[in-house]
């Protein structure tokens, strides 16, 4: 448990009570999340992973997805992973890769945004919070050269204020943000997934923005269908287990999860469509 109490360094600590900065207050006392240091085993543990996830922008705005599969190796740990997570009423998160350790960044960047509205009586500006979670990637390097905690993940996030249309971001391994204009995709069945939506973005005839939301929502649950098709780590759409993915929408009125209901009927629809 962490304990605010008076901080230590003299001018240094009473200046960093008003910055807002989360992760500066940690270190202050003593828990900062400093970069892991090299594992000297001859043989990693195997890594839990998670993939894949997705997100694209649509008529109204992004929709976020993800498939609910982790996987450790060649073993199905877990089919009901939480992939897609509400940052705050303005930001989306989708994880790739370690759920350990993006689960912890999720955690931390809630509570950084939280702590910085509270104390600073306004929200973290747009800018702000994409590059937070990208020193987070950044911070991560080690255990990610060591092939044990690497996280790449989608930011879907909005300025109510000052820029209320969403806007889709993507990482690399070393924390370097890019803005996609169109969609991005991270996981072991991005490839699949990458393919199909550059196909219908240039010469389908209707790209993903021209879409509207129930178009948006049956369009992603068939490319992570396609994206399980060739990969194993992919959960898709389990029809056995009725297992749907996570997917969200990131709108001028903020977010909202699409039900499994909804999702359900969705998917009927379009296998009904094939007969």
């Amino acid at each position: 448990m962490i304990s605010f109490g008076p901080l230590p360094g003299g001018p240094e600590g009473a200046r960093a009570t008003g910055t807002g900065d989360f992760a500066e207050l940690l270190r202050l006392h003593g828990n900062s999340r400093a970069p892991a240091e090299a594992l000297h085993a001859s043989a990693p543990p195997t890594p839990v992973e998670a993939t894949t996830v997705l997100s694209f922008h649509y008529k109204d705005g992004v929709l976020i997805a993800g498939d609910r599969r982790a996987t450790a190796g060649n073993i199905i740990m877990y089919d009901r992973a939480d992939k897609v997570i509400d940052l705050d009423r303005d930001t989306i998160i989708a994880i790739a890769g370690s759920p350990a350790v993006a689960f912890e960044m999720a955690r931390t960047l809630q509570t950084s945004f939280q702590y910085y509205r509270r104390s600073q009586l306004q929200g973290l500006s747009l800018g702000a919070k994409v590059r937070a979670l990208g020193k987070l990637i950044k911070d991560n390097l080690p255990m990610t050269l060591q092939g044990v905690g690497a996280v790449v993940p989608i930011l879907a996030a909005r300025d109510s204020h000052h820029q209320p249309e969403p806007s889709l971001y993507f990482y690399d391994a070393l924390g370097a943000q890019f803005q996609a204009v169109d969609f991005a995709v991270s996981g072991s069945g991005s490839p699949a997934a990458r393919s199909v939506l550059q196909w219908i973005n240039r010469w389908s005839g209707q790209p993903t923005s021209l879409r509207d939301e129930k178009q948006a929502v049956q369009l992603a649950l068939q490319l992570l269908d396609v994206a399980a098709e060739s990969d194993s780590a992919t959960g898709g759409v389990d029809r056995r287990s009725h297992v749907f993915p996570q997917v969200k929408l990131l709108t001028r009125e903020g977010p909202r999860a699409v039900p499994v209901e909804t999702l359900r009927e969705s998917f009927t629809a379009l296998e009904a469509a094939q007969k």
